[in-house]
């Protein structure tokens, strides 16, 4: 059963509210200082400031929705299985950023019905940017509609892209590809935010992205935003885009055969 106007504005509101929220402990953070803490492995990071954003981005949900599923980057999957809708939440996207007072980072929210990715909010507190997308109402920037690019060639792309904290030891990794679209675009960037590249293509900043090993919450809300705005999300067959698959390539739509077409190459050889 689909959700009504009413269901949708509230679960916005509140999506909007709890970034906002996040945003606000990250940047209070930023300014007083923060302690760093390792995850398993010793250059995967996490500071205080993750996991009082994440607190906080919980709370402001539970007291609105106490039924619904979050699926968290630090608290991990709290379920409540009969229930159709599911929060997907990164409390500080770019930490290694962030803990290098880099000022790239974001909280990122996304919200799954009935396993679909219905809607995004990705809020940047370093610049005050809200972008946000309901699935069927278009993608927007601080309320201002925003649009992928018409750039038509992958040789006069800006790409970007990201590497898995395990790029040191992986042999699954990206570098290969990265190498090969320097050669083919017109320049690449890493911003170190896999929601924030999202959001740039979305915006028309950036024409395509491509990344290995992403999780849920790292492009649950960004799919969304980036498909509001005309891009095209798949895996790197060109087959619809899981949140919880290994492979992305995100585009504006015209560079995207191109985009698959290097990928495909890298990975024959």
């Amino acid at each position: 059963m689909p959700l009504s106007l009413t269901e949708f504005d509230n679960l916005t509101q509140i999506g909007i509210q709890a970034a906002r929220q996040g945003g606000a402990i990250l940047l209070d953070y930023a300014q007083k200082g923060f302690q760093i803490h390792k995850k398993e492995q010793a250059i995967n990071l996490v500071t205080e400031a993750d996991l009082r954003s994440e607190e906080a981005i919980i709370q402001t949900i539970r007291q609105a929705f106490p039924g619904h599923q979050i699926l968290s980057e630090e608290q991990g999957l709290q379920k409540s299985p009969t229930h159709p809708i599911k929060w997907i939440v990164d409390p500080l996207d770019g930490t290694t950023n962030f803990a290098h007072s880099f000022p790239m980072y974001n909280v990122s929210i996304g919200v799954e019905y009935e396993g679909k990715c219905i809607l995004g909010v990705v809020y940047d507190p370093t610049r005050n940017e809200l972008f946000l997308a309901q699935t069927g109402k278009g993608a927007t920037l601080n309320g201002t509609p925003i649009h992928v690019s018409a750039t038509p060639k992958l040789n006069e792309a800006l790409l970007v892209t990201g590497f898995a904290y395990d790029v040191h030891t992986a042999k699954d990794n990206n570098l290969e590809e990265f190498c090969a679209f320097t050669l083919h675009a017109r320049g690449i960037r890493r911003t170190g935010t896999a929601a924030i590249d999202l959001c740039y293509i979305a915006s028309g900043r950036f024409d395509g992205f491509w990344e290995l090993h992403l999780n849920p919450w790292d492009t649950a809300a960004g799919k969304v935003i980036l498909e509001e705005a005309g891009g095209t999300v798949t895996n790197y067959a060109g087959e619809p885009y899981s949140i919880y698959g290994n492979t992305i390539i995100a585009s504006n739509g015209l560079i995207h055969q191109e985009m698959i077409e290097v990928l495909k190459s890298c990975r024959e050889q």
